[in-house]
């Protein structure tokens, strides 16, 4: 085989790095016709996805996000004389927080607690080209331009919902209020309101009891408003080109300008949030684009600790 499964690959275009990572499937086919090669593959970062945790002793405490998932990513990577060399982890936040003391649970992927951490902290949590891992906020970072109907958008479409946001978002400390026939006032602990949702929809977000549980419930109705008003348009366009106006291929977790006056959209800061590169006859080197708000790529806030 000329691609063998668990081979370590690397996909370019040109001279930059889309995907670095191993071959998980290779697949020949034959016809009357014709030969082809289907080859799929994933990242480095595709091991803290499929395999387990390792930490000794269980107990995670006195660390950072970014510490932990140095650790755990430690124990993967591309192997040198029969032993991972780790997988790198960085960040461009400077203010993660101390995570409280929690413990590993057996069967839990290195990804689980990865996700489960950086959302404590209010990261998100991604692969780069170069098969690291990396940690960072929703739109950090601006692409040269953007993407302008009339000059290198060849296809667009919006898709406008209102069928996942609310007028209220509720957050409440108990499902059920044993002191109900007095009124939710000692329940309820804070309503969030989107002026965007033009009637009466009501939503309710229950406090995760333990510590921090009802500041993570209000967290929590701020986030769902938030998200969801972000999710409400999706823009899907093709472009002209793989690169923007200095040169760098369109990446994920860029922001960009987009004018579409035709579909009565126009924004400063859209998130790119997939890109798909293709080169094919007929239509030459285009890449899909998906976008949404920044706001749509918050992570959730989450308790550590809860009580149920």
């Amino acid at each position: 085989l000329e691609l063998p499964p668990g081979a370590a690959c690397q996909v370019r275009l040109g001279q930059d790095p889309v995907v670095t990572g191993y071959v998980d499937h290779y697949i020949p086919s034959i016809s009357a016709a014709d030969h082809s090669i289907h080859v799929i593959g994933r990242s480095n970062c595709s091991d803290l996805i499929d395999c387990e945790a390792e930490w000794p002793g269980g107990p995670l405490s006195n660390q950072t996000v970014l510490g932990l998932a140095q650790r755990l990513a430690a124990a993967y990577g591309p192997p040198i004389n029969g032993v991972a060399e780790g997988i790198p982890v960085a960040t461009d936040v400077s203010d993660l927080p101390v995570l409280p003391q929690t413990n590993l649970m057996l069967g839990e992927s290195a990804f689980d607690i990865i996700d489960r951490m950086a959302r404590f902290s209010a990261v998100l949590a991604y692969d780069l080209p170069d098969g690291s891992l990396f940690l960072s906020r929703a739109g950090t970072r601006r692409a040269a331009s953007g993407f302008v109907e009339g000059v290198n958008v060849e296809h667009a479409y919006i898709d406008f919902s209102a069928d996942q946001i609310y007028s209220d978002y509720n957050a409440y400390i108990q499902s059920v209020d044993t002191f109900t026939d007095l009124g939710q006032g000692g329940n309820q602990i804070h309503t969030v309101r989107d002026l965007n949702c033009k009637r009466h929809r009501a939503l309710v977000i229950i406090s995760e009891g333990g510590g921090l549980g009802n500041d993570v419930a209000i967290k929590r109705a701020e986030w769902e408003a938030a998200r969801r008003f972000g999710r409400s348009r999706v823009i899907r366009l093709v472009t002209d080109s793989w690169r923007d106006a200095a040169g760098a291929l369109w990446e994920p977790n860029t922001l960009v300008p987009v004018h579409l006056p035709k579909l009565k959209f126009s924004a400063e800061s859209m998130l790119i949030s997939e890109v798909t590169f293709l080169k094919r006859e007929g239509s030459g080197t285009t890449a899909e684009i998906t976008l949404m708000a920044p706001e749509a790529f918050l992570p959730q806030p989450i308790n550590l600790t809860p009580l149920y």
